[in-house]
């Protein structure tokens, strides 16, 4: 074999070596590009499911308040209805004038629980939220807090029109529902701020108070109320920012694309 001939021997060589390197180079690269597409599929459909759960798991929970709101009404209404009318019947007829007071009595306690289960049992079935819009029910909601004078609720949008499904509006509902629950009963606020803005085609709920705050490292995980409102937004795609600052307060941000 000649010299020219190695030469050309040992550049075909080369050449097929390199290419085969080159070969294992892409085969390793798309390979790692399949599994990661695949990863990404399978944590995907992971996440679908959990929002499938979670969807499925407030829809029961909606379902068996209304449940509960039709059976207030229905059964333990119509009972107290009921004994309400034994009592005024007792103390029409006058049989024991010496316990009419206590009859009577008796009848106002009555009433009063009944009131107030027909109220709950409204709030229950209420398809308020289905007929209303959010800023609607948003302001609804200040007002109420603010009738009870323990702190100052102040509520803002840059769009009063805002149109949103059912789902939406019964998620941001409860949201603002849950958060000034938590504000009034353990952060010792006087004041609680919700700004409700729709910039692009991301709508921004921003609510905060001036309370004592909370470590929220500490809690984070295991309050009942904030992991209800973490899902809550889980289920509708939104984003949720939690930040409390002891003896500042609690701001809460939840951003949702529409």
């Amino acid at each position: 074999m000649g010299k020219s001939q190695i030469i050309i021997t040992i550049i075909l060589f080369n050449i097929f070596f390199i290419a085969f390197i080159f070969a294992i180079i892409a085969f390793v690269r798309q390979y790692r590009l399949k599994k990661k597409e695949h990863e990404m599929i399978i944590q995907n459909q992971q996440v679908e499911h959990h929002k499938e759960l979670l969807s499925t798991q407030i829809e029961i929970q909606n379902q068996t308040m209304q449940h509960i709101g039709r059976e207030i009404h229905d059964n333990i209404g119509q009972k107290l209805t009921l004994a309400s009318l034994y009592t005024q019947q007792l103390a029409f007829e006058n049989k024991a004038p010496q316990i009419n007071d206590s009859i009577e009595n008796i009848s106002a306690i009555i009433n009063q629980s009944l009131s107030e289960l027909r109220e709950l049992s409204k709030s229950l079935t209420d398809d308020t939220i289905s007929n209303s819009s959010i800023v609607e029910l948003l302001q609804e909601e200040a007002n109420k807090i603010n009738d009870l004078k323990k702190c100052n609720v102040t509520f803002c949008s840059n769009d009063e029109k805002l149109d949103l499904n059912y789902h939406i509006k019964s998620v941001l509902f409860r949201i603002c529902q849950e958060f000034m629950q938590n504000s009034i009963k353990h952060s010792k606020c006087k004041n609680i701020t919700i700004n409700l803005d729709k910039l692009d085609k991301i709508l921004k709920l921003s609510l905060s108070d001036d309370g004592i705050g909370f470590d929220s490292a500490k809690i984070s995980g295991k309050g009942i109320g904030l992991s209800n409102m973490k899902k809550r937004t889980e289920i509708i795609g939104g984003k949720y920012e939690l930040e409390s600052i002891a003896k500042k307060g609690t701001q809460l941000t939840i951003s949702i694309p529409i």
